[in-house]
């Protein structure tokens, strides 16, 4: 009896799920038009290898942070066919020109003390979502060095890494009111982490593992 009951309410979840894929995507369109004008003008944007993304694959791409403006600026470049996750941190949902897009598409943890539960929910995104952006460096500060959770997470999702270059020709973050940077964004070929050469060890710990393949990811985001 109570089988019956499960097997007829996973129709009615797969049903909730999907019309709630379909407003988050309408959602996303309407974000992405109101968008899409004023970032294409300000920053005279150009966009290079976004034939690159697969429609039916899924992808985590990683890219420099430099400033706020790289999260409208990707969600530029890949269009509004490719929905992005972002995976961001605490605290960044008082930023008042950036919340429709946190409240929505974002998957918040605490960088800082990172807990199973933050694992749970960033693994739980990834399944659930077909494109997951992340910023490995995790913070607009200059000479930060990326955190190696992006490989931890690309292994256990099995999704393949999007490097993304966002290059701009020009002071970024911009001198306000006036001096808006030339900016371009390529976005390299996909690949898995298997194909990030790092020198084996028995002897290294996995943690410092992680750290070089992390560096050697940031090595492919800026050549692409």
């Amino acid at each position: 009896m109570r089988g019956n009951r499960l097997r007829k309410g996973v129709p009615g979840r797969t049903l909730l799920r999907s019309v709630e894929r379909s407003i988050k995507n309408v959602l996303y369109a309407i974000i992405y038009l109101i968008l899409c004008l004023p970032i294409r003008t300000l920053f005279r944007m150009r966009v290079k290898g976004r034939e690159m993304v697969e429609v039916e694959r899924g992808y985590i791409a990683v890219a420099r942070h430099r400033s706020y403006w790289d999260i409208p600026i990707l969600v530029v470049a890949l269009g509004w066919r490719n929905r992005v996750h972002f995976i961001s941190r605490k605290g960044l949902s008082r930023n008042l020109f950036l919340y429709p897009l946190i409240r929505f598409f974002t998957t918040a943890i605490d960088r800082e003390h990172f807990t199973k539960t933050d694992l749970r929910r960033v693994l739980a995104a990834m399944s659930r979502e077909r494109i997951i952006a992340i910023f490995p460096e995790g913070t607009t500060r200059k000479r930060v060095q990326s955190k190696s959770g992006v490989i931890h997470f690309a292994k256990r999702a099995k999704k393949a890494l999007l490097p993304v270059n966002i290059r701009a020709s020009g002071p970024y973050p911009p001198h306000y009111p006036f001096h808006f940077p030339q900016i371009t964004v390529s976005v390299g070929r996909p690949f898995h982490v298997s194909e990030l050469e790092v020198e084996q060890n028995e002897g290294r710990k996995q943690p410092e593992q992680y750290r070089e393949l992390s560096e050697q990811l940031m090595k492919q985001v800026d050549a692409a």
